[in-house]
């Protein structure tokens, strides 16, 4: 009878197995969703915007951290971190339909005066030094795409281009990227590959861009 008299709601010794599995199972998804949502997240670039910097096929990691923790429901920020930097790769809710992501580079912080006259960018008046552009065309256009503003960057908004800057749709043609739009910072390739190859170790004929693995995005 003493063996009966055990006390109400005394929990078993060992856990079944069931139980341990779904516990570790809720608990890695749990963790996975936090880093997605506050931490990390992989991206594909589905266009050549950013080429050569980034091209069709590469699948990138965004830092989320870096520009403050944000609540997921409306993006605002809960705790600061850190404001873009020129030059960061930014991924970003694009303005006009903040249910698509862009990536494209700072070039304007808020406050800056920002020119383009002939494809040469000013920023404060003074000529910015162009190394990441990329011009497929010859031509200079009249238009904004190679003449642009001058414009001053409004408090807590960003001036963005695409590195191929002959086939980018950004902040010339569109306005500027909100702080409240902010996704996160690009900072690695971890995958990269074409649409067309072969099945070999050559980077420059396999559908698999083996020599892009790993690859930092690094400003400045």
């Amino acid at each position: 009878m003493k063996e009966a008299a055990k006390t109400q709601g005394e929990e078993p010794k060992h856990k079944s197995k069931v139980r341990e599995y779904a516990e570790v199972f809720v608990i890695a998804v749990f963790l996975a969703l936090f880093i997605r949502v506050f931490v990390v997240q992989a991206f594909k670039i589905p266009s050549g915007s950013m080429e050569p910097t980034l091209r069709v096929g590469d699948h990138i990691l965004v830092n989320k951290f870096v520009y403050g923790i944000r609540n997921p429901f409306d993006n605002k920020v809960i705790i600061p971190v850190s404001s873009p930097k020129r030059f960061d790769v930014i991924v970003f809710r694009y303005p006009r339909n903040p249910s698509v992501d862009y990536i494209k580079r700072v070039i304007g912080l808020p406050f800056d005066k920002v020119q383009i006259i002939n494809r040469k960018i000013y920023i404060n008046n003074k000529l910015l030094k162009n190394r990441y552009g990329y011009y497929s065309d010859p031509n200079i256009s009249p238009g904004r795409r190679d003449n642009f503003g001058p414009v001053v960057v409004p408090a807590n908004d960003y001036f963005v281009m695409g590195d191929n800057r002959d086939d980018s749709y950004d902040s010339r043609f569109w306005g500027f990227v909100p702080n409240k739009n902010l996704v996160g910072e690009a900072f690695l390739i971890y995958w990269s590959w074409r649409s067309n190859g072969s099945l070999t170790l050559n980077s420059s004929t396999s559908y698999v861009r083996w020599n892009r693995f790993g690859k930092l995005l690094l400003p400045g």
